[in-house]
């Protein structure tokens, strides 16, 4: 499915109505180019299980929101091997939802049943997001 979002907030509606077809055990990989709206769409997941405080976790490669949302920034791992030495990959298929952004980089170590959803821009406030 591609739905076109006008601004940031409708990117989190978007995102919102998205969480409601999530599970438990959920991988779900998130792409699109520095500035897409990837971080914004986490926001919109973590709004649907009301949860706050979602930044991008570049620096720190995860944030975990209320225990259940792991938030992973992998564009500084190299590999699979990194996320594996780093323990990121402990937290694939259990009782949470995993969002990675910039999965490619370690792609060899993600589960077989992940979810894609891809975010771009097309102007300074539109987004193409294909779910």
């Amino acid at each position: 499915m591609e739905i076109i979002s006008k601004s940031e907030l409708q990117t989190r509606q978007i995102a919102f109505e998205y969480a409601k077809t999530l599970n438990k055990g959920d991988v779900v990989l998130l792409s699109g180019d520095l500035g897409a709206g990837k971080t914004a769409f986490v926001k919109g997941v973590a709004d649907y299980f009301f949860l706050s405080g979602v930044t991008s976790p570049t620096y720190a490669y995860l944030n975990v929101y209320g225990n259940f949302i792991y938030h992973y920034d992998c564009y500084r791992l190299s590999s699979g091997e990194d996320a594996l030495m780093l323990g990121l990959t402990d937290y694939f298929n259990g009782n949470n939802i995993c969002l990675i952004e910039w999965a490619e980089n370690i792609e060899d170590v993600l589960p077989e049943n992940t979810k894609k959803v891809n975010v771009t821009k097309i102007s300074n406030t539109e987004r193409k997001i294909i779910l």
